[in-house]
């Protein structure tokens, strides 16, 4: 699909990133949700939120912690609110959709297949953690497969997108990934348009090539034509080159404390309204517009702030 203008998507904490690694990284509710706030501010149409344990960082899908900052975000901005349904390292499917079940948001992630997720490599460049878990986590993801079969995808598509009316945003690590999705289509699962995140640099998933994200694009084009539009996700330090990319190929940008905790080599960013801010800066020089939340609504045909339970 043509695109006049292009969505910015930020990804606020997520449930990668572990609470040593940087003191950037938003926690509490009242952090997650002042910087998702200062991120709409800068420019973000849609806030990607997962929810963790105030007292120690670690992720929850408790929908009781996320209720305790997604009031607050929708007083305070019009954003598109985007619930994670990828929960946690080792949160069963069910666990991962609590939170998004309980309050019916207008868009929600959906990772389109089960791969491994590696993050322990994380342990060559943090060896000092301030809570016990953060350790086993990193170097659990070593013996770890994130899983999300073909009944899981349909479940979720089923219980959030028939019963909800909540759209989705497809998260496809790889090639397969776009198949899976075309097939879910094929038996009428989904509807146009589709909004497909590549996503690359995340280690058991497509490299973070930019030949890659041509070749995703090429083949998104083959499946789906004119009836999706993408957005691309680069993890840690190829974020901003990647997303730059996205937008000189037509397509929409993702950034976040989620993806990367940096704004540029070794610098760490200080909240996610910088990693926004930085973007914006991008995509205006580029003599791109960036799209308002309610022109986001138009292009994703979401089903409006006004519906959903929180």
């Amino acid at each position: 699909m043509a695109q006049s203008k292009v969505i910015i998507s930020c990804a606020v904490t997520g449930s990668i990133h572990t609470p040593s690694m940087s003191e950037y990284l938003p926690l509490t509710p009242d952090e997650i949700a002042t910087q998702a706030i200062e991120a709409a501010e800068a420019g973000a149409a849609i806030l990607h939120l997962h929810a963790r344990e105030p007292a120690d960082g670690k992720p929850t899908a408790d929908p009781n912690v996320f209720m305790q900052f997604l009031p607050r975000i929708k007083q305070a901005t019009d954003a598109v609110v985007n619930i994670s349904t990828g929960g946690g390292q080792h949160m069963t499917v069910a666990e991962r959709l609590m939170a998004a079940e309980k309050t019916a948001p207008e868009m929600a992630s959906l990772n389109m297949g089960s791969m491994n997720f590696g993050l322990f490599p994380a342990l060559e460049r943090f060896t000092d953690f301030k809570y016990p878990w953060e350790r086993d986590f990193l170097q659990n993801s070593e013996d770890f497969v994130f899983k999300n079969t073909f009944k899981d995808i349909a479940y979720i598509l089923n219980t959030l997108g028939k019963k909800n009316g909540t759209r989705f945003e497809f998260e496809c690590y790889d090639v397969g990934h776009l198949y899976s999705l075309r097939h879910f289509a094929d038996r009428g699962l989904i509807e146009p348009p589709f909004f497909i995140q590549f996503v690359l640099g995340v280690l058991g998933g497509i490299g973070p090539d930019p030949e890659n994200l041509v070749h995703m694009k090429r083949m998104a084009d083959k499946l789906f034509g004119d009836t999706y539009v993408f957005s691309v996700l680069g993890a840690g330090r190829h974020q901003m080159p990647l997303v730059t990319q996205a937008a000189v190929l037509g397509g929409n940008v993702r950034v976040g404390l989620e993806d990367s905790l940096y704004l540029g080599k070794g610098v760490l960013a200080k909240s996610n309204a910088e990693q926004v801010a930085r973007v914006r800066t991008i995509l205006e020089s580029l003599s791109l517009e960036v799209a308002s939340p309610d022109e986001a609504r138009a292009i994703l045909k979401l089903k409006g702030g006004d519906t959903v339970r929180f």
